[in-house]
């Protein structure tokens, strides 16, 4: 059974003749080797495939926002990556309950049902006894953890620069994408991240090329990879380097949802991406 999964969740549910976006899926074990990865359609596929690979304390990270209260605007836990994370040209997109992206609830509501219990502070993550799972944001991660070296800017593996012309903007965005994964590969990290263990991530090394498509098929596996890596590593360094967004009592928040949990994001943080203290 895996030790940890993640999801790149595609946010929006499609509609009777569009299909979901595709979602990126990895399992890693607790010595970092890629058990499976590959991609989904929908909250019932991806249901499917999380539950084909949960064991009793499995812990699951997803990007997309799981707990939604405010019927309008922003959640704090948003608002929060830009006030700490904004420096690295990091921000979080906004959802409230008026949005149409709700896989993120879909799937919590789903994997609840089997036994799979929503964590949002250290102290509960560490002593479940149940698979638990959260919401965990990619870029916070790679500007997050030191030992990347994104030190002044989050990697540009994603959209496209608008200032640019697109295919200049396309082979940039290969490179940055590239490197990225060198740095996975090659950066000694702990957790430990064996791409290499399995062979849909293994060839996440071959260069990129800039055709759109296959670039987004590429990135969501990449980031399915990085939310697993993003639950290792709340697991093995707590409080010491990760900080909950939207949970801190001394700061606004939103209210909790009928059954009692507050919506919260996951980040690895550097010590000047932590709230000061006093």
């Amino acid at each position: 059974m895996s030790a940890y999964i993640g999801v790149d969740l595609a946010w929006g549910l499609g509609t009777a003749t569009r299909r979901p976006n595709e979602t990126g899926l990895a399992a890693l074990d607790d010595a970092g080797r890629v058990l499976d990865a590959g991609w989904a359609r929908g909250v019932d596929d991806v249901t499917a495939w999380v539950a084909s690979h949960l064991g009793p304390r499995t812990l699951i990270a997803v990007d997309a926002s799981l707990v939604v209260t405010n019927p309008t605007g922003i959640r704090e836990a948003e608002r929060q990556v830009g006030q700490r994370y904004g420096r690295w040209k990091v921000a979080a997109n906004p959802t409230n309950t008026a949005s149409a992206a709700s896989a993120g609830a879909q799937l919590l509501d789903r994997l609840t049902a089997l036994g799979v219990r929503y964590v949002s502070d250290t102290t509960d993550m560490r002593e479940r006894t149940e698979p638990g799972m959260f919401e965990c944001y990619p870029y916070t991660t790679l500007v997050g953890v030191e030992e990347l070296g994104y030190d002044d800017e989050r990697p540009r593996y994603k959209r496209l620069d608008t200032a640019l012309p697109a295919p200049t903007a396309r082979a940039r965005r290969a490179v940055a994408f590239d490197e990225l994964v060198r740095r996975l590969r090659e950066t000694p990290l702990e957790p430990p991240l064996h791409l290499d263990t399995h062979p849909l991530t293994a060839g996440l090394a071959e260069a990129s090329g800039i055709h759109g498509p296959t670039h987004k098929h590429r990135e969501d596996l990449l980031d399915g990879v990085l939310c697993a890596w993003t639950a290792a590593f709340w697991e093995r360094h707590g409080d010491e380097r990760v900080q909950v967004l939207g949970g801190d009592p001394s700061l606004p928040s939103d209210p909790v949802d009928q059954a009692g949990r507050m919506p919260t994001i996951v980040t690895p943080a550097r010590a000047s991406q932590r709230r000061p203290r006093g």
